[in-house]
């Protein structure tokens, strides 16, 4: 987080402006009055700033995919568990059909269709997590619906609106929590193995994945260009996990 933040205090064109006197310098380099705390890369780009800006990516995709999958997952996953019969047989089939498929083989030959891009990054990885809400709230609905007070609920003529508005939504809402938590280090790691293959956000923006393509040639000679971005992934993910491992502790009762 603190290095997202600093990737949105540095200049526009410091982590794209290529400087080729300045190549493959070492950690804690100085050329011309300036520091380059982590060195830089092949093309002379200040390895610091661009894990910045990559952050940022990293992060804003995490975020962004996690909202999509996590929306339109719970929703059907609500559907499904409350209404039964054929809206559930449907909408786990549909489920099962996807679920065929890896993830990330799917999202591969989606992207390699529509091409690189944020936009569509995010859109394919969102809608490719969708599964996972949907099964996971429908077998808490599954739960819930037979509990007492939403049989009083039900007998008191509550619409099904107003149940799943005001007593399924809220007991559902920390196992989605969590889930999301989890999700956003799954998203974060497929961001980077697809920019690694050439099919994530694309252009000239930095992010962990591209970086680690392009620093593949120098692995024996600038050990510093893959050592970082890769650290990055790590203690990102790493550090996604325990916050959603915490979350879990905190909001189940049963595990304090």
């Amino acid at each position: 987080m603190g290095t997202a933040l600093l990737g949105s205090w540095a200049p526009p064109a410091a982590a794209t402006q290529v400087r080729v006197e300045n190549r493959l310098l070492p950690p804690l380099s100085q050329r011309d009055g300036v520091r380059h705390w982590l060195g830089t890369d092949s093309l002379g780009r200040d390895i610091l700033f661009r894990l910045a800006v990559g952050a940022r990516i990293s992060l804003l995709i995490g975020a962004s995919a996690v909202i999509i999958g996590g929306t339109v997952g719970t929703t059907l996953g609500l559907m499904s568990g409350y209404a039964g019969g054929r809206v559930d047989r449907a909408i786990m089939r549909i489920g099962d059909m996807q679920l065929a498929f890896p993830s990330i083989l799917l999202a591969l030959a989606i992207l390699a269709v529509v091409g690189p891009g944020l936009r569509n990054i995010i859109a394919v990885l969102g809608v490719s997590s969708w599964v996972t809400y949907a099964r996971l709230v429908r077998a808490e609905t599954l739960s819930l619906k037979t509990r007492e007070y939403v049989l009083a609920a039900h007998a008191m003529g509550a619409s099904p609106s107003r149940i799943l508005r005001l007593h399924l939504v809220p007991n559902v809402l920390g196992v989605i929590i969590v889930m999301a938590t989890f999700s956003v280090a799954t998203t974060i790691l497929a961001e980077s193995g697809l920019s690694f293959l050439g099919l994530g956000v694309g252009g000239r923006t930095p992010t962990w994945g591209v970086m680690l393509s392009d620093a593949r040639e120098y692995m024996t000679d600038a050990w510093w260009l893959t050592t970082f971005p890769g650290l990055a992934i790590l203690v990102t993910v790493l550090g996604v996990n325990l916050i959603g491992d915490w979350l879990r502790d905190y909001l189940d009762p049963r595990l304090r």
